[in-house]
C-alpha cells in the first residue's frame, strides 16, 4: 500500500489536501448559516471529494428545487 502512495507526485497530494481543506471549510461556514450540523458537514467534507458538496447542495441548499412559473 506505502509502495502504491509513495508513486503519486507530491504535487498531486499538495492539490489533493488543499482541496479537502477548502471543501471543509465552505461546507463548514455554509453550514453554519443554514444546517444544524456544521460540525458534520465540514468533517465528512475533509474526507471525501466532491460527494459531501454534491449532498449539502442538494439536501440543505436545495438547488434542486423546480421554479414555478406562474
Amino acid at each position: 500500500m506505502w509502495e502504491e502512495i509513495s508513486q503519486i507526485p507530491i504535487w498531486a497530494l499538495i492539490l489533493l489536501g488543499v482541496t479537502l481543506y477548502l471543501q471543509s471549510s465552505w461546507l463548514f461556514k455554509d453550514g453554519q448559516k443554514h444546517s444544524n450540523h456544521p460540525w458534520l458537514w465540514g468533517i465528512w467534507g475533509m474526507i471525501q471529494f466532491p460527494t459531501p458538496l454534491i449532498v449539502y447542495l442538494l439536501v440543505v441548499r436545495k438547488i434542486h428545487k423546480k421554479k414555478s412559473f406562474r
